[in-house]
């Protein structure tokens, strides 16, 4: 394992970073992946173009700067409604005017040979007409999380990518990031234990009253947003699927959450017994996850971040290495394409927490147990 055990934490890092070597089965289990462990993406001979559509806070601040980090992949694109955004970007990021596109044009990409991966980076509401159209003209999707907005439009997303022979993976940073993906391995392989309670808490105090994340046409929500990093962490760590939730809501600023709750907290029980107790919330700034097993406990402090993941467990601080999280992410996609291998998170993962999110607002509407069965 990679541990700094408490009496060597002043130890060199190198000495303890390690690469992981996994003989989980994983298709024994309800949450597969690939690959549990941390490795870097091969790399390439050509690069794929990525363009990115939406061109808000997460596209600007993160993804085009890890753009410039890729190894397999570069911003070759952009879609924007904001022609003063167009302008800028292509300035700042060498983009041609042919490589630009709105959201009227935006079907032309088909005939763009520069293009091969469409980021989508837009409201939740508009998740799953712009796949779809993407896939329409034949261009891979990585589309943000969560997927869309409920199951069906999940559903027709996953069928258009088949339908039209592209790939779909959906943005899910932290299932590429080494620290998360070693409490994956020790929940999933048991290795302290059978998972007994898994805590989560993802959120920050948001005061916007005019953002599409507190509308509830555009999909906004504090449990679109942040829960389901909550979610897939209970999810991720006990490989199993949930098979009931509960839920409340609350809410100390009606003046700015009139649509859609400030703080979520729901709990969910799992076949093997185990539970989840998650929040979510637009009220405070939380993010940790702590994990209790049969034999200890595991945890992760921050656990959603960007960057500065810390975990630990009763054997000593975890010594991953440091990445770039969206670098990785859009490299390995890029991989899995050009190889034709399985998505790390596919759209099929996506569907997965919707179904559950889909179950939370139930329970938080009838204020009731609600069983999950799909």
């Amino acid at each position: 394992m990679n541990y700094l055990k408490p009496e060597q934490k002043n130890s060199s890092r190198r000495k303890f970073v390690k690469s992981l070597s996994l003989g989980i089965g994983a298709s024994s289990l309800a949450f597969t992946l690939p690959n549990l462990g941390f490795s870097k993406p091969g790399k390439l001979d050509k690069k794929m173009g990525v363009a990115l559509v939406g061109l808000g806070y997460y596209s600007t601040d993160l993804l085009a700067p890890a753009l410039k980090e890729t190894e397999n992949c570069y911003l070759a694109g952009i879609v924007t409604g904001t022609p003063e955004k167009a302008v800028k970007w292509q300035k700042e990021h060498n983009i041609p005017k042919k490589n630009t596109y709105n959201y009227d044009n935006f079907d032309e990409i088909k005939n763009n040979k520069d293009i091969d991966i469409v980021y989508i980076v837009l409201p939740n509401s508009m998740h799953a007409e712009y796949t779809i159209r993407a896939a329409k003209a034949g261009k891979h999707v990585i589309c943000e999380k969560p997927m869309a907005m409920d199951e069906e439009e999940c559903k027709q997303m996953i069928k258009a990518c088949n339908d039209n022979n592209v790939k779909l993976s959906i943005g899910y940073r932290m299932q590429f990031e080494p620290t998360t993906q070693e409490v994956m391995r020790l929940g999933q392989e048991k290795v302290l234990g059978a998972i007994k309670l898994v805590t989560a808490s993802a959120g920050y105090r948001e005061g916007r009253t005019d953002h599409w994340k507190v509308k509830k046409a555009y999909g906004g929500s504090p449990l679109m947003d942040m829960g389901v990093y909550s979610l897939q962490a209970a999810r991720y760590i006990t490989g199993e699927e949930p098979i009931s939730v509960t839920a409340q809501a609350y809410n100390t600023r009606p003046e700015i959450f009139t649509e859609v709750p400030e703080t979520i907290t729901f709990q969910i029980q799992f076949p093997s017994g185990a539970v989840g107790n998650l929040t979510t919330s637009f009220g405070m700034s939380v993010n940790s996850m702590h994990t209790t097993t049969e034999k200890g406990w595991f945890k992760l402090d921050p656990f959603s971040a960007y960057k500065g993941i810390k975990g630990s467990s009763k054997e000593g601080v975890f010594d991953f290495p440091v990445i770039n999280q969206q670098a990785t992410q859009m490299d390995e996609v890029a991989v899995c394409i050009s190889e034709n291998k399985p998505m790390r998170v596919p759209g099929e993962e996506g569907l997965k927490d919707i179904i559950v999110v889909k179950a939370i607002e139930e329970a938080l509407e009838t204020g009731k147990k609600v069983e999950i069965t799909s």
